[in-house]
């Protein structure tokens, strides 16, 4: 089970982003990609086959899941997650700090 998923809101914690929040757009093997964080600006050429003109593009580039904590919104800090098993056998996770399970 991954401790950070796809829709999660996430805060920045080493890095030029540091302190920034966004959400968590895509999940790719050791890093994801956070709306609004590690941004760049591409090249683009034009291409008349799909009408798109050239010119440049801002484009949200992967950061390291270890660069990244989840937002806790009880402490409005970033804080780390643990998985553990309910009684009626459900795996959920939840903040290390106080306890509380992360997905309802």
């Amino acid at each position: 089970m991954r401790k950070i998923r796809k829709g999660d809101e996430v805060i920045v914690l080493t890095g030029k982003d540091k302190g920034k929040r966004g959400t968590v757009l895509r999940v790719q093997e050791g890093s994801l990609v956070v709306e609004g964080v590690n941004r760049v600006r591409k090249a683009v050429k034009p291409n008349p086959m799909r009408g798109t003109t050239g010119g440049f593009m801002d484009k949200d580039m992967p950061i390291d899941v270890s660069n990244v904590a989840l937002f806790n919104p009880v402490t409005g800090k970033g804080d780390r997650v643990g998985v553990k098993t309910l009684e009626d056998g459900r795996m959920v996770r939840f903040f290390k700090s106080n306890g509380e399970v992360v997905d309802a």
